[in-house]
């Protein structure tokens, strides 16, 4: 096998840096949609030099939250109309498909699952009670995304992970619009929460898949308003 060239080896590193904190940046609306950064402005904040800082642009450009514009910097991608739909549409097959399967998983596995979950939703009832509105918000992804994982299918795990991506956006720019008070969402969602686990815990994939359709519509409602958790 041919080594790296050292130049390529030294910025492999400062490359995948600059990526994760841009693409954190962009899924938190640190960097909002529609504003334009340059590669110097990234290098002198991020201390590196523009080489990494370029490749970090094209893997985000590629990953479709990035459009490029030579000699101009880098558009960010505003969260496109119909986006939220895509997203909330593709949850629900995946995880009523994971309620599907937890329904015939055994004892054991789902009482260890519903008890993991009934802790998760309680522990967003911690976060709103401390308006700790990032904490919430992690605690809201890692819910659903628990489901899906517990299901076992490795595959959709993986999709699931680039829809958890798209939905951390949408709630960041709903909470960052500040158009209704999110704690008040949050508690709306944190109900729907708890009524997906008692689904779950009675092997009911029925009454789980008519509960998230719900939730999920409450979802899409915000979305539409620039709300959405």
């Amino acid at each position: 096998m041919t080594a790296a060239p050292p130049a390529a080896a030294a910025s492999a590193p400062a490359s995948e840096t600059v990526f994760a904190r841009l693409k954190d940046e962009i899924l938190t609306a640190v960097l909002a949609g529609g504003e334009m950064i340059s590669e110097g402005e990234v290098a002198e904040r991020f201390g590196v030099s523009r080489t990494p800082v370029r490749e970090a642009f094209l893997r985000l450009e590629a990953a479709g939250y990035l459009r490029l514009y030579p000699k101009r910097g880098a558009l960010v991608e505003p969260v496109h109309p119909g986006e939220a739909d895509d997203v909330y549409e593709a949850r629900q097959l995946l995880e009523s498909h994971a309620a599907e399967r937890l329904a015939r998983e055994t004892d054991d596995l789902l009482r260890d699952l519903v008890a993991e979950l009934r802790s998760l939703v309680a522990a967003q009832e911690v976060a709103l009670d401390d308006a700790d509105l990032d904490t919430y918000t992690e605690l809201d992804l890692r819910f659903h995304h628990r489901i899906v994982e517990a299901a076992g299918n490795p595959l959709l795990v993986g999709f699931h992970t680039t829809l958890r991506e798209r939905q951390a956006r949408l709630v960041a720019t709903a909470l960052r619009g500040g158009r209704r008070v999110p704690s008040e969402v949050g508690r709306l969602f944190v109900s729907g929460h708890a009524a997906l686990v008692e689904a779950i815990s009675h092997r009911d994939p029925a009454d789980f898949r008519a509960v998230l359709a719900r939730h999920l519509a409450d979802s899409r409602g915000d979305a539409r308003s620039g709300t959405a958790l």
